[in-house]
């Protein structure tokens, strides 16, 4: 494991442990800092999966570390989000750090999202743009529409193609004290020329936990299934297969 996993570890894992150890209420350490003075709030994650797959690529087969920081207000929220590499048995080689900007306006009826990421890939030294819009609908299931468009160069990693994805979800209470959810998801994404010649996609299944550590940290063991379909999964094209992944994501809010 490279020296930046491990800092990048040790710093979330003393973040989470400080929230978990030494406060009764996480929010009650900054009701008087800077974040609520300018009615921000921000929210932290601490992933650990068996293998990372994107968008019904397998970017790596390895156990890989994800780190992410959110701060929003005013309907904005700056991100950042990385996958690290945790075993290197492979030669994927697939560390990236995305930097995102999102506006989100939510009504009674719809709500609507657009924004842009910055992709860097640190070990492959090359970078993509891609900018998007979203809808989703405040009823059962949680319906959602993306479009994503990637603008970057190819020859220095863009992918130069779009994504679409119609997405739902549901949450099940399990257990009211504490509150613990089964969470379902399933997707199906269109890809056209995006990292591939042709025209695919992937239908993805997901199923997992969210419980409660206290009262604004979580943990979220999850399961997922993944097949490709059309170009995407064309041994002369794409050349993906059929993914079975999982792991836990630890995550916070203050």
């Amino acid at each position: 494991m490279n020296l930046a996993i491990k800092v990048t570890g040790i710093f979330f894992i003393l973040i989470m442990s400080y929230f978990t150890l030494f406060t009764t209420d996480v929010n009650a350490g900054f009701e008087e800092g800077i974040l609520p003075e300018f009615n921000l709030e921000a929210s932290a994650s601490f992933d650990v999966y068996n293998k990372y797959v994107w968008r019904g690529f397998t970017l790596d087969t390895d156990p890989v570390i994800q780190p992410g920081v959110n701060v929003s207000g005013y309907g904005f929220t700056l991100s950042y989000w990385g996958s690290y590499d945790a075993s290197q048995d492979d030669t994927a080689g697939s560390d990236e750090q995305d930097f995102v900007i999102d506006y989100t306006y939510d009504s009674e009826y719809v709500s609507v999202s657009v924004g842009n990421t910055y992709y860097a890939f640190p070990t492959a030294d090359t970078y993509s743009k891609e900018w998007y819009v979203g809808f989703s609908l405040p009823v059962l299931f949680s319906p959602s529409v993306t479009y994503y468009k990637d603008y970057g160069k190819e020859d220095q990693g863009g992918g130069d193609g779009t994504y679409l994805i119609f997405a739902v979800s549901h949450s099940i209470t399990a257990f009211e004290q504490p509150k613990i959810t089964i969470d379902l998801g399933a997707s199906v994404g269109f890809n056209d020329k995006l990292f591939i010649q042709g025209d695919g996609g992937d239908m993805t299944l997901t199923a997992g936990l969210t419980i409660p550590l206290t009262k604004s940290l979580s943990m979220s063991p999850m399961l997922g299934y993944v097949s490709p379909f059309g170009d995407l999964k064309d041994a002369n094209d794409g050349n993906q297969k059929k993914r079975t992944c999982g792991g836990v994501s630890i995550g916070c809010s203050f």
